[in-house]
Parts: structure tokens; sequence; C-alpha cells
């Protein structure tokens, strides 16, 4: 039994083959990852609470040397840096408490106590539930914080 033919380009291709170059000749989509998806899983805050995403520092300095998780630990037990993820409907409401107003907000880099909130593990690490009260500090970049080794 013979295949049937298509022309293209001038070229007699068999039709499998002519489907085959129509589909690899489209430009490939790209791939992008649905994070609202992925923000859905995550805990919403309620009352005065901020969920905050722990930074993790990175293993390997500028020269090459890469750090122990114990020497990792011990950097950061004075305290932690975090990103917070979203605040809840009444942090830094209290106008008594916060007469300047929020000490921070979605998308701020904040620094807490090692030991401070409520540990919460998601899929690659894990998320804390902190207080309003909590925040230490705010930081513009995390990686400048120096902590001796």
């Amino acid at each position: 039994m013979t295949e049937p033919l298509s022309v293209s380009n001038q070229k007699v291709v068999p039709k499998h083959k002519a489907a085959l170059q129509e589909k690899y000749n489209k430009e490939p989509k790209k791939v992008e990852k649905d994070l609202t998806s992925e923000t859905a899983k995550l805990p919403i805050p309620t009352g005065w609470r901020l969920l905050v995403l722990p930074f993790k520092q990175k293993q390997k300095t500028k020269g090459g040397i890469i750090i122990t998780d114990d020497a990792l630990d011990r950097a950061q037990v004075a305290s932690t840096c975090g990103l917070v993820l979203s605040v809840g409907p009444d942090a830094y409401k209290d106008i008594e408490r916060y007469p300047k107003g929020p000490w921070c907000k979605k998308g701020s880099w904040v620094i807490f106590a090692r030991y401070a909130g409520s540990r919460i593990k998601i899929e690659g690490g894990e998320v804390r539930l902190l207080n309003d009260d909590e925040v230490l500090a705010t930081v513009e970049d995390p990686e400048e914080i120096f902590h001796e080794m």
C-alpha cells in the first residue's frame, strides 16, 4: 500500500513527515509555572499575624568555599531574616501600639528572633506565622547582613 504524498516547498514529502515538520517549525510555547496556584496553598494569616518566608543564605561564598549547614545555623542563631508574603487584616491597626503606622508591609524584608512564630512546613522549606510585634527590624537586602562564622 502506498502512502499519500503532499507537496511542500516543491518537494514531494510523505504526509506524516510534512505533519511532523509543521509541528516542529512552530514556535515552542513557553511553559510558565502558575504561581497563583502555589500561593493558594499557603496559609492566610488571620488577625494581627504576618506570613513570612525565611531567607536562606547561600551555601557557597563568592570565593567558592562551601559552607556547612552547621556553620549556617550558627551564623543565624541570633536572628533570622524573611520576606513578608502576606499581612493579616488586623496587623498594625492598633494606633496606640503603632502610632507611626505599620512597621512593614507585603514584600518587605524583616528580621525576627530565631524561635519567633509558628513554623509551617511547605514543599521546599518552611514559612512562619509571626505576630506583628515580633518584627525586630526591616532591611533592604538580606544578603548585606553579615554574621560572623
